[in-house]
């Protein structure tokens, strides 16, 4: 793909058993990429979620381990032509949902939640900073992984939104505390309950989206900005280091929204149920069709 092709001309997919992310080092800018392509729809699969807690635990270890090549930045990103991700597994919803399975569901949002507090945390090492790169539409969960990351790049004509509300569910595993600790509270419910989705532009006017990018030249945008902030790195991480401290996000909130989530996952009723099918139909055949449904519709009526 021409937006792989770009940066990556040089540099080989590293060595694992990944089957639905495809991750790169870049030794000499100290920078680790991971690609998801989750089958067989383009969202948080129990196969992802655990790929990229595998791949978390793996750059820890390289920023831990002095004989290994370090990893001062970390960038999520996808490698489905325009989308970055269609958010939580809507068939695992359902058929958790429809077993009454409170456990099982649980588990799943927990797994995301850990994801998310990864990429937030910066893998609890305060000199890696998390980047998220996000080319076509980011919805639902999709959205909240890209909210969680410490800098958000998007290119111009992505859309990005919470359309939980469509199905009579909110968004539950960091969109309240990650988009409101950037927009504030207030304006973070107003997203939720809108159900719209927002196109780059617009975020980055309202201060979710950190840095615009031309169409295809997202992974430029991202070693833009690496040049940037190399220029006064100690300055922005004690600044972050700062932020942290005045708005900190725990793993202990995360969980207990979460915990609101699953419950309110289970009060669905048919008709709710019957709007997350038809979703489930509308993410596979984007899955299947790159082209096939249109950002501004994919969660149309």
């Amino acid at each position: 793909m021409a937006h792989l092709q770009a940066v990556h001309t040089k540099l080989q997919p590293q060595q694992n058993a990944y089957t639905q992310l495809t991750t790169y080092l870049d030794p000499h800018s100290q920078v680790a990429w991971g690609y998801m392509h989750a089958e067989p729809r383009p969202c948080f699969t129990p196969t992802l979620l655990r790929e990229l807690l595998s791949w978390g635990s793996e750059m820890a270890a390289m920023v831990d381990d002095p004989a290994q090549e370090s990893v001062k930045y970390f960038v999520l990103a996808s490698k489905v032509p325009d989308t970055f991700s269609l958010g939580g597994d809507l068939d695992l919803f359902l058929r958790h949902i429809a077993a009454r399975d409170r456990d099982a569901l649980y588990r799943y949002a927990v797994s995301c939640i850990d994801c998310s507090y990864a990429v937030h945390s910066h893998l609890s090492r305060p000199n890696v900073t998390s980047i998220a790169l996000v080319q076509g539409q980011a919805l639902g969960g999709g959205f909240e992984s890209a909210l969680a990351a410490k800098v958000l790049i998007a290119e111009r004509g992505a859309r990005m939104g919470l359309p939980e509300i469509l199905f009579n569910l909110f968004p539950g595993m960091g969109a309240m505390t990650f988009l409101g600790r950037r927009v504030g509270h207030h304006q973070a419910e107003k997203i939720i309950l809108s159900g719209k989705l927002y196109l780059a532009e617009e975020l980055y006017e309202m201060g979710v989206v950190d840095v615009l990018a031309e169409p295809g030249e997202g992974e430029s945008a991202v070693y833009g900005y690496i040049r940037r902030e190399e220029k006064s790195r100690n300055g922005i991480l004690a600044v972050r280091a700062a932020r942290e401290i005045s708005q900190p996000v725990s793993y202990d909130e995360l969980i207990r929204i979460t915990e609101v989530w699953v419950d309110a996952a289970l009060r669905l009723e048919a008709k709710d149920l019957r709007m997350m099918e038809r979703l489930v139909s509308r993410q596979t055949g984007k899955a299947e069709t790159a082209h096939a449904v249109a950002p501004s519709s994919a969660f149309s009526a």
